[in-house]
């Protein structure tokens, strides 16, 4: 089981698939249709892709997209160079992002920043740490530019930085566009702004409309299929999408050459995507953030629990005062000494289990109901016996 959180997930990966990739054949149009339908391109990860599917169901979201971020950029390295030498595709990614990252981060700061830092910092949107875990943002909705900077960087050997502008300026007409004719606007729309507004790095999201856009700079296939893909997620609504609509995505079809049977393929893709996960991708649950805020803790603290049940159940059956104190809670209230005491002993365990030190970050005491809510689950004979003394 790789953990993206911890150091060394990197290394485990390229040991644990190291003939489990996928052979692409140098086709990168097979390529970009596996990681659209893998929701890389639309922020939300529900598959890596390899041969034989790696388990995910104890990942958070930010882990299994660090892991489709590191699979996408190796599978890319490999078609570009056509080898698979995965040393040296580690030291192009590090200078890929060296290159991204010079100036206002402090880990490029340090001599020798490693891969794993790297992707981190390209996961994340939000600055603030208790909010990196629980916003309803977690991941870069186009974090796909990525793969398309490394393509031209390990095409041209140069600083991709002006590229990566270039496409997060095109990207930012198309939404804008998209969203300046749709006839019937939703919620989903004001919710995409939002994911835009925070996954964007280098330019600011506006609203106004473009008269005139110019794509001919943009030749590569998984280029003008990202374009279309991106504006046709803009166009999506739960009805058909109107003949302004349709006509719109058309004559950017024509623009970027892009043949009719993509242009279906893209937009059932989209369709058939966010109906299929709606419920689970992030940006759609918004409405109540207070809700969400606790949905979003209960997934990711479950995941830990799971993840480290074995630790924490050893740990907990050493604390016989702290598993009294949490089977007596559940029959009468607890004094303000016993909360502090049980308050300090979890925390304490916490602290004892890397993965679970997120109970320590400032407001981290906040999730400890829902850590207190698994126990039963984890020492039911020793809460069935506390309770019947």
């Amino acid at each position: 089981m790789i953990n993206p959180s911890a150091n060394g997930w990197i290394k485990k990966f390229f040991l644990e698939n190291e003939s489990n990739y996928k052979d692409y054949n140098n086709d990168l149009l097979t390529f970009y249709h596996d990681v659209r339908t893998s929701g890389f391109i639309y922020g939300y990860v529900i598959r890596i892709n390899l041969i034989n599917e790696t388990d995910t169901s104890e990942l958070s979201s930010e882990e299994v997209t660090k892991i489709a971020l590191l699979n996408s950029l190796f599978s890319l390295y490999k078609i570009v160079t056509k080898s698979d030498d995965q040393s040296v595709f580690i030291e192009k990614a590090i200078s890929f992002y060296t290159y991204l990252h010079q100036k206002g981060n402090s880990i490029f700061a340090k001599s020798n920043p490693n891969l794993e830092e790297c992707i981190a910092t390209r996961i994340q949107t939000n600055e603030n740490i208790f909010a990196k875990n629980f916003s309803h943002i977690i991941t870069n909705a186009l974090l796909f530019m990525d793969i398309l900077a490394f393509k031209k960087y390990l095409e041209l050997e140069e600083n991709p930085i002006t590229y990566l502008k270039s496409v997060e300026e095109s990207t930012i007409v198309l939404v804008s566009n998209a969203l300046s004719i749709k006839e019937n606007p939703t919620q989903y729309d004001t919710l995409l702004i939002k994911l835009f507004e925070n996954s964007l790095r280098y330019t600011k999201f506006t609203s106004k409309k473009f008269e005139k856009s110019k794509f001919g700079k943009f030749d590569s296939i998984i280029e003008i299929l990202y374009l279309l893909d991106i504006a046709a997620m803009a166009m999506w609504s739960d009805d058909e999408l109107s003949t302004v609509e349709k006509a719109y995505l058309y004559s950017l079809c024509t623009e970027l050459h892009i043949v009719d049977f993509e242009y279906k393929i893209s937009l059932d893709s989209i369709d058939a995507y966010i109906k299929k996960y709606k419920k689970e991708i992030p940006y759609f649950n918004y409405s109540n953030p207070v809700k969400h805020f606790y949905d979003q803790s209960n997934k990711n603290v479950t995941k830990l629990i799971t993840r480290n049940a074995k630790r924490l159940t050893k740990e907990l059956r050493e604390s016989k005062e702290l598993v009294f104190l949490l089977a007596k809670s559940t029959t009468s209230d607890l004094s303000k000494d016993e909360k502090k005491k049980v308050k300090k002993q979890l925390l304490d365990i916490c602290k004892s289990i890397p993965s679970l030190t997120i109970f320590l970050l400032p407001g981290g005491s906040l999730l400890l109901p829902i850590l207190i809510k698994y126990i039963p689950q984890l020492l039911p004979s020793a809460f069935n016996e506390n309770l019947e003394e």
